[in-house]
């Protein structure tokens, strides 16, 4: 199972980091780029992902969505206060085949702000597939280089639907063997589209 780091930083370091990530996130998806529709059994989410700066995470992204992957795949890890991650398992918690696992892009000046979107990976940094996560706050404990030299991969941001990532992070979660945090109702992504393909 992919985890991300839990990591909780002191209430000044997020207050600083809230308007840094603010204006890093207003400069760095100031241009239109690829963007996919997440329509999940609590609403539709829209992510632009940045192509520019990390490009083998957008890829490999929209590989996925346009495959059908996400397809009944669930937030399978909810941590209101830290992130929601989906994009692996079935409603039973069975794992998806997955492709290759894919280079980290961590390092690429993205920060791990609010309604970013960034890839879930084991402890190997190259180890990120299919998995990916939604920061529903500042987490600037997980930008590069993070406590193990490699942070997480930001590529994308969440554009429409901010209030539905507000309402997954707030379900009724429980734990189950093997896993943690898993919501109590399957919170289901119905169909994954792309509106707006790479240029």
């Amino acid at each position: 199972m992919q985890k991300t780091l839990l990591f909780r930083t002191p209430a000044m370091a997020r207050f600083a980091a809230f308007f840094a990530g603010i204006a890093l996130a207003g400069s760095v998806f100031a241009a239109q780029g690829p963007q996919v529709s997440l329509k999940t059994s609590m609403g539709e989410i829209v992510i632009e992902l940045d192509h520019e700066k990390a490009p083998k995470s957008t890829v490999n992204f929209i590989k996925y969505v346009k495959d059908g992957f996400y397809k009944g795949t669930i937030f399978h890890r909810v941590i209101d206060g830290f992130m929601i991650q989906g994009g692996g398992f079935d409603a039973k918690l069975q794992p998806k085949r997955t492709k290759k696992a894919i280079p980290i892009e961590s390092n690429n000046g993205l920060s791990n702000v609010k309604y970013s979107v960034a890839m879930a990976r084991g402890d190997n940094p190259n180890s990120a597939t299919s998995q990916f996560f939604i920061n529903v706050v500042d987490n600037p404990g997980l930008d590069y280089p993070g406590k193990d030299g490699h942070g997480y991969a930001v590529f994308g941001m969440v554009v429409k639907g901010q209030e539905v990532v507000d309402k997954i992070k707030g379900v009724l979660v429980d734990d189950k063997p093997g896993f943690e945090n898993v919501p109590v109702t399957p919170v289901t992504i119905k169909s994954a589209t792309v509106l707006k393909p790479v240029k």
